[in-house]
């Protein structure tokens, strides 16, 4: 017989929209059935209740055997040979409804327990698993709600792993009567036939059997119609068992398989993240605004169409636009209440969308389809090939901007005046490529016509690679590009050594560095631009702040691409809403415009919350200052005592000269003594010293000669 449309209890754990809508038009056919047979079921009551009205209970059975065809059956696909069949059969009950009867007992048997056996255990096995699968699917329904509401603190791990567990269980029993219950759905449409056929066929038995003078009435051609039919139930019903065999199999399949789905958060090394993806759908919540600060999320079945983001909830029969994903921006967010979230944007920035995925594996699956979309790569012949040549080059290292290094190299004190920047492929030109992107904001903040640079150098200048070239000499080279012995020096001897992941977003120049909101503003301009610009390469570094600098540093070669002193660090701040985006305001010292110091912001993504690297930042610039105040009072201190030592020096040398002048008088006053006048009345001439002495020596004999 013609083939049945089944339930595919292969997407019976995806439990999608279109899945719930296929399996209501099957229970929309049960109850259809189910009415139907409650009628037949009264009429064939009627003919083994009253021998009397048999005539009439018989031409009541041909007549609904005639309407059979005007029955409005969702799954009739095979309606056409069912009602011919029929057609043949009230013919013949109707010719032999006014001479014919049954006797009840071969009519118990042959008609009424057929039909009687599928209404009373079938038809209401198919209503008690209906209603088994109703409480499964809100039990499930309450376990997801549950672990949706999960907090991120891990003082809850217990009632973390009670509501996995939960959601685990409740899963499993809604994935396994799920299929139980498609598998009765679809044997349904068999025995739904064998039910309807099995009994005319007895009840036509047992007419031939008791009313042996109707032979006349019965021909060949009626025996050999008879005949078929019993073989063609005969084959219903082998058809139905090895369905009913291929279902099971599939069931056990699939519950083997589908096990570690079951856990809502499954283990990454066992089912690894696939990012070459075009096309995804997968019940996700929504965050919707309900007030000024008050969310509500709603949990609704996502899917992609071409370039779109639709969604479906249960019940409906399609699905709805949620955004147009042509040229969008996506990326983890982190929202305070909810895990595993991302959030699209618009590719005019109008319109946000904040999704929250089941496990960490399908929010990363999710961005990198969206991500996929954007680049509009599901256009292309082999959207998924194409997809993962994209992923691959992605991961290659980002080439040297040369419009980069020259503007890093004019932080070298040497370099005099300002640089031209030529504008390459991956920055743009805020004032004359994106003026949508300008406001009066921007005009205080950000200097006209800035170009946004996306990329960094591997080496920090020049100069620094030429003088790491002449340290070098006179010893081995290191192949992998390590810095020298100066450089772990001076990283072993500061205070604060610490090391976090960062992806460089860009940076530009700005006007100001005493407006707090100049981070914020640059952060918006450079997010904007790379949506416009299609931009979603980064380059991953290694950033380390020590108390003397900050260092990017290649993750694979260990080579510095970025060297910043943190005295030149003037604002360091995190995004408001997006805590892993953060910024800091560099003013360069030997470049000037103007007469004033060139400041430029970057922006980086971290995979740490950008307020501890912002405090790490703030804690270097503290330790550098007070550093530096403990060298300027070292220096004066210094100072305080040479000077000391000058002027104990001078003080010597005063006290040294006295001596000597006494010395010289004592001299003079001794020769004095040794030299007196003579008896004619000369003199004789002295010198200096001896004067000195013989004055002492006449003061001596004075003071003597008043104490006598």
């Amino acid at each position: 017989m013609p083939g049945i449309e089944k339930l595919p209890i292969e997407e019976t754990l995806e439990d999608s929209p279109q899945t719930r809508s296929l399996l209501g038009v099957f229970e929309e056919d049960a109850a259809a059935i189910s009415g139907y047979f409650s009628k037949l079921f009264k009429a064939m009551q009627r003919i083994y209740d009253a021998q009397n009205e048999l005539s009439a209970a018989t031409h009541l059975t041909s007549k609904l055997l005639k309407d059979y065809e005007k029955q409005r059956f969702p799954l009739g696909g095979d309606d056409e040979v069912m009602s011919s069949t029929l057609q043949q059969f009230a013919k013949v009950i109707d010719e032999l409804s006014s001479c014919h009867a049954v006797l009840s007992t071969q009519l118990a048997d042959a008609m009424m327990f057929p039909i009687t056996q599928f209404k009373e255990r079938d038809l209401k096995e198919i209503l008690t698993l209906k209603e088994v699968f109703q409480i499964a699917s809100d039990d499930h329904d309450v376990a997801i709600s549950r672990y949706s509401r999960l907090s991120k603190r891990k003082e809850n791990e217990k009632v973390k792993t009670e509501v996995m567990e939960d959601v685990y269980t409740s899963r499993k029993k809604q994935h396994q009567t799920m299929m139980h219950y498609f598998t009765s759905l679809n044997t349904l449409q068999y025995k739904k036939k064998i039910a309807l056929l099995e009994p005319l066929l007895g009840y036509m038995q047992a007419q031939i059997s008791f009313f042996k003078l109707g032979s006349e009435n019965l021909t060949q051609q009626w025996e050999d119609f008879l005949t078929n039919i019993g073989t063609s139930v005969q084959n219903v019903r082998r058809e139905m068992d090895s369905e009913v065999e291929t279902m099971q199999q599939t069931i056990q399949d699939l519950e083997q398989v589908s096990d570690p789905l079951y856990m809502p958060d499954p283990d990454p090394n066992k089912i690894p993240v696939n990012r070459n993806l075009t096309r995804k759908a997968a019940y996700l919540n929504t965050r919707n605004k309900t007030g000024l600060v008050s969310t509500s999320w709603d949990r609704q079945y996502f899917f992609t169409q071409g370039g779109n983001l639709m969604s479906q909830s249960r019940g409906d029969v399609a699905g709805g636009l949620v955004m147009d994903i042509d040229n969008c921006s996506v990326m983890a967010v982190d929202c305070e209440d909810r895990r595993f979230c991302f959030q699209i944007t618009s590719f005019d920035g109008k319109k946000v969308v904040i999704l929250q995925a089941e496990s960490r594996k399908d929010c990363d699956e999710w961005i990198a389809t969206i991500n996929n979309i954007s680049k509009r790569i599901y256009l292309s012949e082999n959207p998924e090939e194409i997809a993962a040549r994209v992923n691959q080059s992605a991961l290659e290292a980002v080439t040297p901007s040369p419009s980069f290094q020259q503007r890093h190299e004019s932080f070298r004190p040497n370099t005099q005046g300002r640089p031209k920047t030529s504008q390459s492929g991956s920055q743009c030109s805020v004032g004359s490529e994106s003026p949508a992107l300008s406001s009066l904001s921007l005009d205080s903040l950000v200097a006209l016509d800035t170009p946004i640079q996306f990329d960094i150098i591997l080496p920090v200048s020049e100069e620094h690679a030429s003088q790491t070239k002449r340290a070098s000499q006179g010893r081995r080279t290191n192949p992998f590009g390590e810095s020298g012995g100066s450089q772990s020096e001076e990283s072993e001897d500061s205070i604060l050594h610490q090391l976090f992941i960062v992806r460089f977003l860009g940076s530009m120049e700005v006007k100001t560095t005493e407006n707090a909101d100049i981070i914020y503003e640059t952060m918006r301009q450079i997010l904007a631009a790379r949506a416009i610009h299609n931009i979603f390469r980064m380059t991953e570094s290694h950033l380390l702040v020590t108390c003397e600098c900050l260092k990017l540093i290649d993750p694979q070669t260990q080579v510095t691409r970025l060297r910043f002193a943190v005295s030149s660090v003037v604002q360091c701040a995190s995004h408001q809403e997006n805590k892993r985006l953060f910024g800091f305001v560099l003013q360069t010292a030997g470049r000037r415009v103007d007469g004033h110091p060139v400041t430029i912001c970057y922006v980086f993504e971290s995979n740490n919350d950008g307020e501890k690297i912002c405090d790490s930042v703030g804690l270097a610039k503290q330790i550098a200052l007070h550093s530096e105040m403990d060298r300027k009072a070292t220096r004066k201190q210094r100072e305080m005592d040479k000077a000391k030592e000058k002027q104990q020096e001078e003080l010597n040398k005063q006290k040294q000269i006295e001596k000597d002048l006494e010395e010289q008088s004592r001299l003079i006053a001794a020769s004095s003594r040794l030299n007196p006048p003579t008896a004619d009345g000369q003199f004789l001439v002295l010198s200096n010293s001896q004067s000195e002495d013989s004055d002492a020596g006449e003061e001596g004999q004075k003071k003597g000669e008043s104490e006598a």
